[in-house]
């Protein structure tokens, strides 16, 4: 076995480590984590989190925050409970990007679709340890779609 497919994100078919709480679809009959969702597979993990992040962009539209990867990292790991400094540097450098050019397309759009799933992917690599090569696609691909969203067309290098 692999290290990260150890990781409690991992077994729990939860890659972005969503707290409970929340009645998602998808979630397994018998919670055994205490504190984590545990997800009858990747795609609805994946699935909650796309549903989080359409949360967010109402919220940030609302508050007149951009939708930037900063603001999405700075929410989803709160300095409280994260490093989320170190954080945002990861997911910025796996998704390729310089800091100074973090804004993303409208959550909607294609190309925000793309963009949301590189991102979602990256933190995926945050949280459970991963390489960019295990981030499994098809569950994060089925998790928009489960999440009323396009399917993203993923063409960051490492997926290719």
């Amino acid at each position: 076995m692999k290290k990260y497919e150890a990781s409690r994100g991992w077994r729990n078919n939860n890659p972005l480590n969503i707290r409970r709480g929340e009645q998602w679809s998808g979630l397994c009959a018998r919670q055994t984590d205490p504190q984590f969702c545990q997800f009858l597979n990747k795609s609805f993990g994946y699935r909650a989190a796309v549903k989080i992040l359409k949360s967010y962009a109402r919220l940030f539209a609302q508050q007149g925050k951009p939708w930037t990867v900063e603001n999405i990292v700075g929410r989803w790991a709160p300095p409280q409970e994260n490093r989320t400094e170190a954080y945002l540097a990861r997911v910025l450098q796996l998704m390729g990007r310089r800091v100074d050019c973090q804004q993303l397309a409208p959550l909607w759009t294609k190309p925000g679709v793309a963009q949301a799933a590189t991102m979602l992917a990256a933190m995926t690599c945050v949280e459970c340890g991963c390489p960019p090569s295990a981030v499994p696609l098809g569950s994060l691909g089925t998790g928009f779609v489960l999440a009323g969203l396009s399917d993203p067309r993923l063409s960051h290098p490492w997926w290719a």
